[in-house]
């Protein structure tokens, strides 16, 4: 037999198996069935994802078609409560990709490509807000309901809020991938970098956004400095928290060197905690963190390797609980004008990366793909259209199901696509990394 038939062999015993048992037991709640959850995503997500490797599909899309089939809306072989009692799980996974991604990020390389750097993040911005808003305007009346009771100027805010929307990126399908293809060269260095830097940029444009569209939607409201006050205060103390915090790894990684795996966990509940308190930015604290570990000590390597041990088992439970949790009848009942605004976002970031590849005068490996790893949305984006509804509640509940639709249209494709390039590029291994790598024992004392 061979390795694929194994693995669908297996992926089907699996699931007859969680399938019985949640029809003999409906009620099926509590830490015994969260962690039994945990198992069946880690499994069925990684078979998956093998069986669609052949493809040329990356390991991520498998992770989401299987919390997909597994969730609420298609086997309910995890329910709703089970999917929520596991955002712990994604608090750990976006600490990992945040310290990861910072810890990737080498100041050199980083300076090498700031020119191409510079112009991407101009060009991407300000062609993204603009023509994303305008298509926005443009289909509204006739195709996304809860538009057509808005006023000319509402309508034009409401309009900018979804362009500010569709400048984020993913973080974590970039490092999702590039963990998977232990991709090394310029589109990989290219990408991380953007994606990275781009976070601290959105968050400013958001906020920007935010102030100036609140008179157009709401007559009522005047424009305020407040907002951009509280986002200095926000942006600062992330940054001066993010390099006390990478000061104090490094120093750990040099003097104790152990028990790492606590320290991660730590990090990623701990902290993440201490974080919220504090208001500041979890992101953007742990990418400095990382940063910081790898330009400032000589301990990044060792860093990034302990995360990627403790990380690609998180990482398959974090995607496939993101697909568990896609609402699949509202992606069914939004998905052409989803399709169109995921659609015009694409191409518009495709034209960006051309003129931009051109102005920088980049090699011709980012001309062609440069725009392939900017397509991707997931986390950061669901979490701003939460503020977005909170700031608005007139369009807020419709505002927010429009932006899931898009968002679960871009994460389907996006990695897709920035595996395809990646490869076309030649920049990925032919070594894959193993399934399920486990932490080094701690040295004894």
């Amino acid at each position: 037999m061979g390795t694929h038939a194994t693995h669908l062999l297996l992926l089907g015993a699996f699931s007859a198996l969680m399938l019985y048992v949640t029809r003999v037991v409906p009620e099926t709640q509590g830490s015994l069935w969260t962690i039994a959850a945990i198992g069946f995503l880690l499994l069925s997500g990684t078979l998956l994802s093998e069986l669609l490797a052949p493809l040329g599909l990356p390991h991520l899309t498998g992770y989401l078609v299987a919390g997909i089939a597994s969730g609420p809306y298609a086997l309910r072989l995890v329910d709703e409560h089970t999917v929520k009692s596991l955002s712990p799980v994604n608090t750990l996974a976006l600490s990992l990709i945040a310290l990861a991604g910072g810890a990737e990020l080498d100041i050199e390389t980083v300076r090498k490509g700031a020119r191409s750097l510079g112009w991407a993040m101009l060009v991407q911005c300000l062609l993204v807000l603009i023509v994303v808003t305008g298509c926005f305007v443009a289909v509204a009346r006739p195709m996304i309901p809860f538009t057509r009771q808005l006023t000319p100027t509402a309508l034009v805010g409401v309009a900018m809020l979804w362009g500010a929307l569709a400048v984020t990126r993913s973080p974590s399908a970039t490092l999702g991938i590039l963990s998977q293809t232990r991709a090394s060269g310029p589109l990989a260095t290219f990408t991380l970098a953007f994606v990275m830097v781009s976070d601290v940029v959105v968050v400013v444009l958001v906020a920007l956004v935010l102030g100036c569209v609140r008179p157009l939607i709401d007559p009522s409201a005047t424009f305020s400095l407040d907002s951009f006050a509280t986002l200095g205060h926000q942006i600062v103390g992330s940054i001066a928290l993010g390099t006390t915090l990478g000061l104090v790894i490094a120093a750990y990684l040099r003097l104790v060197n152990r028990q790492m795996l606590v320290v991660l966990l730590v990090l990623g509940f701990g902290v993440s905690t201490v974080i919220e308190y504090l208001q500041f930015d979890s992101l953007l604290t742990f990418i400095v963190a990382g940063f910081i570990v790898r330009n400032m000590s000589k301990q990044g390597h060792k860093f990034t390797a302990y995360i990627e041990k403790t990380g690609t088992v998180v990482y398959v439970v974090f995607f496939a609980t993101a697909g568990a949790d896609l609402d699949v009848p509202l992606v069914r009942q939004l998905w052409p004008v989803a399709l169109l605004l995921a659609g015009s976002r694409s191409l518009v970031t495709w034209g960006g990366s051309l003129f931009a590849g051109k102005m920088a005068k980049d090699a011709p490996v980012l001309r062609r793909w440069a725009w392939s790893g900017l397509v991707s949305q997931a986390g950061l984006a669901l979490g701003l259209s939460v503020i977005i509804a909170r700031e608005f509640p007139s369009i807020g509940p419709s505002f927010r199901a429009l932006a899931i639709a898009t968002v679960a249209i871009n994460e389907m494709i996006g990695p897709v696509l920035f595996k395809f390039a990646l490869d076309r590029a030649g920049e990925t291994s032919r070594v894959q990394p193993p399934t399920f790598p486990s932490m080094p024992p701690p040295p004894m004392s």
